[in-house]
């Protein structure tokens, strides 16, 4: 057992991201593939600065072909309306029967802002404080509907109990948003936040709304410091710090043999490259890494993202994964069906049954 916060469950995720493809097929592939492996989740990247499908969309087609892998597409939070940003997440739940998440960002690009044409790029601090906010609003508009609002008494021609049904009315910094929401309260209650919280500007969002957090570090030393400050950061919220997952993520590229002999790689750990953390090697040495990690407690788990999508997944899941299910750090099976039971997280109370019709929110 770690002596810095406890050793909880090992939690493994993917990213699933494929270059120049619009077929919805090897994204499917992928996600089926990682949920083989008892993957906790799968991540699908997506911007207005790069040509690709949108994520929530291909993610939305995998839904129905996987049964329990979690599935999380990145939906930005600048340039796009946060009431329809909460419905379609809210709408991702209701299709993967309660396995949806949310990778929240921001566009930070003026080439990015000049599609949209409504305002010029603004600097990462003001772009995170309004992700913030979007993250907040989400959640008031998912508490909306209330657990049970819908009666579907057809003969007696009630179809929504109307007491159980919560107006919202947030002003933000950048949006002002009117509620209740078009979907029904989602399976999970609220679906699962991520957010990567690499960057300082983001680490407060991050603390404070995420359930998920993902950190690039190269060393467990890293891990371990932003780890601690995002459970600070946490605690200082009003949050339990037991309520969120840091997760470190790394690329990954599993074309090599074991104990590579370029140093930094393989047996020696990852390396920083300008993409972010690589590690280069085999699925026996990331085994021992993300084995060695974890038991000391640096880390909650890990975010793996591919280098060559299809082979490095497969090695992943037929090596990595197995190794460690052999070893009995990581499961054999999934124990439930939604996301948020996979990551050990509550399904969250509703918020505001009890106090009354109207949500409220601002600035602080």
């Amino acid at each position: 057992m770690s002596a810095r916060h406890g050793r909880g469950l090992l939690h493994l995720a993917a990213a699933v991201d494929l270059a120049d493809c619009f077929g919805a097929e090897p994204y499917v592939e992928l996600v089926r593939l990682a949920e083989r492996g008892g993957l906790d989740f799968v991540t699908l990247d997506d911007s207005f600065g790069r040509p690709g499908p949108d994520a929530l969309c291909v993610l939305s087609r995998a839904a129905p072909s996987t049964r329990r892998v979690g599935l999380v597409p990145t939906v930005t939070t600048t340039h796009t309306e946060p009431f329809r940003v909460q419905a379609a997440v809210a709408t991702l739940d209701w299709i993967s029967r309660g396995r949806a998440g949310w990778r929240i960002d921001v566009s930070t690009g003026e080439d990015e802002a000049r599609l949209f044409g409504r305002r010029p790029a603004a600097p990462p601090d003001a772009l995170w404080r309004e992700a913030g906010e979007v993250a907040d609003v989400a959640a008031k508009l998912w508490d909306s509907w209330e657990d049970g609002a819908e009666i579907r008494d057809v003969p007696a021609g009630r179809f929504l109990d109307r007491d159980k049904l919560h107006h919202v009315d947030f002003t933000g910094t950048a949006f002002s948003v009117r509620g209740p929401s078009t979907v029904p309260r989602p399976p999970q209650g609220h679906p699962v936040r991520v957010v990567d919280a690499t960057e300082h500007q983001a680490r407060t969002v991050a603390a404070r709304y995420a359930d998920v957090a993902l950190v690039r570090a190269a060393t467990p030393a890293q891990a371990a410091a932003v780890r601690d400050e995002l459970r600070a950061l946490a605690a200082r919220s009003g949050r339990d710090p037991d309520g969120l997952r840091v997760l470190v993520s790394l690329l990954i590229d599993l074309g090599d043999g074991e104990h590579a002999a370029e140093p930094g790689h393989g047996g020696g750990g990852p390396r920083p490259t300008v993409r972010g953390p690589l590690y280069r090697g085999g699925p026996v040495d990331l085994a021992e890494l993300v084995a060695g990690w974890h038991a000391d407690g640096v880390t909650d788990g890990f975010h793996l993202v591919p280098v060559e999508p299809r082979r490095d997944l497969e090695r992943l899941v037929n090596g990595t994964v197995a190794l460690l299910q052999h070893r009995g750090l990581f499961r054999t099976f999934y124990p439930g069906s939604t996301l948020r039971e996979h990551l050990g997280l509550a399904r969250p109370a509703h918020q505001y049954a009890a106090a009354g019709s109207v949500m409220t929110g601002g600035t602080s």
